[in-house]
């Protein structure tokens, strides 16, 4: 029996902002580690089913069309070649994506153990989830749903809850799923916890894909069919797998446990407890809990200097943050935002959010610094009718041909070489020499060297939003 990973990376995160954002979700981030959150639920998976004596599938990445490039771009980072990387043009939830995974493998003429999973979660005891990984792969061959529960140490109201059965015969943890049981009110919360008989719904789903077809097809047939009906109508795009938008456009939100769980028939599913640190990092505070703190009680990342500051989180990513006679605060900075919060409001942040969207505010969707497939661009300075970037091209990409109706280029070449196409001519820019692009000319930037060329551009003009681009020919499909 083949194993496929399948990693569901399609949550917004916004209970992280101002480090996560709509264009640049929680699983994306490197939070207090060198690895993204997406890096290291890849390296987990890969090091706990290497040891199960199966072949192992690369993994189906299941991700939101408007961060591809980045997901693609971490992919390689982390040299992993999916199997697919399948685009969500909208938003559908759990049960679609995992469903779109599951057809995906299907199609590809095995029936797998698909092992299925967040991006976004931290697991600090790896060899506790092997090991109940590898034992949930025993009852996935035998055809039921396997899902794995973590212990609740706390009666936290943000997660739905699994209540378990019969233990199953022939030894093990495994029991018998007896309920889903919805995010609950502290008293309810606090109920399940004394009761012992209650996990935390972790999102972790080990089952065949033939399997998962037939219990969402009874379970929700407009599901199944919407998700073939959009990956009939797909495109391969470079790296890319894109379902047809109008297909999944029209297909029910569900979660995997709304669709299929609470409704599988009796000895269907069941439930292995995890405890391995397991943390969804789902706000500041989860984060400050699950961190290294000094002996104050404060989680300080980046340039921080605190004084008489105690169990606080402050996070600094570029200049200095001072903090004194703080306590249970949270500070993060970005180049663009500062969140300044008591840890006892910190949910609301859900709502500076809000107000950042209805007022049409960048800093909701975007960071300063906005990654593109060939590289990126950081926003240094802005005024009135000038802008300044530093862009980063990566060795071999380039830019689409373009023209700008509104603002004409300076591009200043502070490492590399760079090959420049303006009108009719194409010549090299090296390091310390500049080239001029006005108002109305097609252009184009490339990097033909082999170490990532950097420059500093100057915009001026009238107009200068990224709307303002006519694109001729691209090598990314962008229109």
């Amino acid at each position: 029996m083949q194993l496929q990973p399948v990693i569901l990376c399609g949550g917004a995160g916004t209970r992280l902002w101002p480090l996560s954002r709509e264009q640049h979700p929680k699983q994306l981030l490197a939070l207090g580690s060198k690895q993204t959150m997406l890096h290291a639920t890849l390296a987990r998976i890969d090091q706990s089913l290497s040891s199960a004596g199966r072949k192992v599938l690369p993994p189906i990445v299941v991700a939101n069309e408007q961060y591809r490039f980045i997901t693609a771009e971490q992919l390689r980072q982390a040299e992993v070649a999916p199997a697919a990387l399948i685009l969500e043009p909208v938003g559908r939830n759990t049960a679609p994506a995992l469903t779109l995974a599951a057809l995906a493998a299907l199609d590809a003429g095995s029936d797998p153990i698909l092992v299925v999973m967040p991006a976004d979660h931290l697991i600090q005891n790896p060899a506790s989830f092997r090991a109940a990984l590898l034992e949930s792969l025993q009852h996935a061959e035998g055809g039921r749903v396997a899902t794995l529960g973590v212990v609740p140490s706390t009666p936290e109201t943000g997660y739905g809850y699994i209540r378990r059965g019969e233990r199953l015969e022939g030894g093990g943890e495994a029991r018998e799923i007896a309920a889903f049981v919805e995010k609950p009110d502290a008293a309810t919360a606090q109920q399940y916890v004394a009761d012992g008989g209650f996990y935390w719904n972790a999102g972790i789903f080990v089952l065949r894909a033939s399997v998962w077809q037939e219990h969402i097809g009874k379970a929700r047939p407009a599901i199944l069919e919407a998700c073939r009906a959009a990956l009939a109508g797909g495109t391969h795009d470079r790296d890319f797998l894109r379902v047809d938008k109008k297909s999944f456009s029209g297909c029910p939100s569900e979660s995997i446990d709304y669709a299929v769980m609470e409704n599988l028939p009796a000895g269907s599913g069941v439930v292995l407890p995890l405890e391995a640190g397991w943390s969804d990092i789902g706000s500041w505070d989860s984060y400050w809990q699950v961190e290294r703190k000094d002996a104050d009680g404060n989680v300080l990342q980046g340039d921080v200097i605190a004084v008489d500051t105690t169990n606080s989180l402050a996070v600094s990513h570029s200049r200095l943050v001072a903090c004194i006679g703080l306590k249970d605060a949270i500070i993060v900075e970005t180049p663009d935002a500062v969140l300044a919060a008591d840890k006892r409001h910190i949910q609301k942040v859900k709502e500076i959010v809000e107000r950042l969207k209805a007022e049409q505010r960048s800093e909701a969707a975007a960071h300063r610094k906005v990654y593109r497939p060939w590289g990126y661009y950081d926003r240094i300075d802005a005024g009135s009718r000038f802008q300044v970037k530093r862009i980063v091209v990566n060795p071999g990409a380039a830019l689409s041909m373009q023209m700008h109706h509104h603002r004409a280029e300076h591009w200043v070449v502070v490492r590399g070489t760079a090959r420049v196409t303006r009108g009719e001519k194409t010549y090299l820019v090296s390091e310390n020499e500049s080239t001029f692009i006005p108002l109305g000319t097609r252009h184009r930037l490339e990097n033909p060297g082999k170490v990532p060329l950097e420059m500093i551009e100057v915009q001026s003009g009238a107009y200068l939003d990224e709307d303002d681009i006519v694109r001729f020919d691209d090598s990314y499909g962008r229109t």
